[in-house]
């Protein structure tokens, strides 16, 4: 029901086309392509409301996607079963995917059908907010001009290669997390340890904050103030 709700209702989020085509069964990891331009996604659905835990598929199919880059736009769905419509429908961007969101989950038992079986959980408190894009929230369809513009900002991190980008992602994602839109270098600093958790083979996690503010100065999410002072461009 979910999937027949996205072929008539979902729209491209990456150009003007008004609709996506669903893909053959069991295609692996694809649900529905542009068919102007060839954009990818994948949806999953629940009943349950969307928390900053999302079931997934293999890890180690899931590791090699986004290693490779190869992984689609992916459409958050919960539905209402009792008046059969879609409650909230959240879209993250592929590019803001990265191995830091990604948590790996306890082999499936030796009773299992599938014994042995590793999945993982896209963890969505490590998705800076500029790639969660609201699409449908609390039943009410969001404006589709401001999706695709929310859409066309968040594209800027896809000029970041594969490798690097979960840098990018984990400064940017905790820079947000301290809840201002003006901040320090300091205020940066603070945040060593949070990135060192994420990174623990990189001991030169200093200049790498630096380094990544320059990259996200480029990109457009974060504007430099002058005296080392930073502001950050509003979701």
């Amino acid at each position: 029901m979910t999937e027949e709700w996205a072929a008539q209702n979902l729209y491209c989020p990456a150009c003007p086309s008004d609709r996506v085509a669903r893909q053959p069964v069991n295609t692996e990891a694809i649900d529905f392509v542009c068919s102007q331009c060839d954009a990818p996604f994948q949806l999953k659905a629940s009943r349950q409301p969307i928390r900053n835990k999302v079931q997934d598929a293999a890890f180690d199919a899931m590791k090699r996607a986004l290693e490779r880059d190869r992984f689609p736009h992916l459409f958050l769905l919960r539905y209402d079963w009792d008046s059969r419509r879609v409650a909230d429908l959240i879209l993250i961007p592929r590019y803001f995917l990265s191995l830091s969101a990604i948590e790996v989950r306890k082999p499936l038992g030796p009773d299992a059908r599938r014994a042995g079986w590793v999945g993982c959980n896209i963890l969505l408190d490590r998705v800076p907010p500029d790639g969660r894009i609201s699409v449908v929230a609390s039943g009410a369809p969001i404006d589709e001009t401001l999706v695709r513009r929310r859409f066309r900002a968040a594209r800027a991190m896809s000029r970041v290669v594969s490798p690097e980008r979960g840098w990018t992602l984990d400064v940017l994602a905790a820079l947000r997390s301290l809840k201002r839109d003006e901040f320090s270098l300091g205020d940066a600093y603070s945040l060593e340890d949070r990135l060192t958790a994420l990174h623990p083979n990189n001991r030169h996690v200093r200049p790498k904050i630096r380094q990544q503010l320059q990259v996200l100065r480029g990109l457009g999410f974060v504007t430099f103030l002058g005296r080392g002072r930073y502001r950050l461009k509003p979701v």
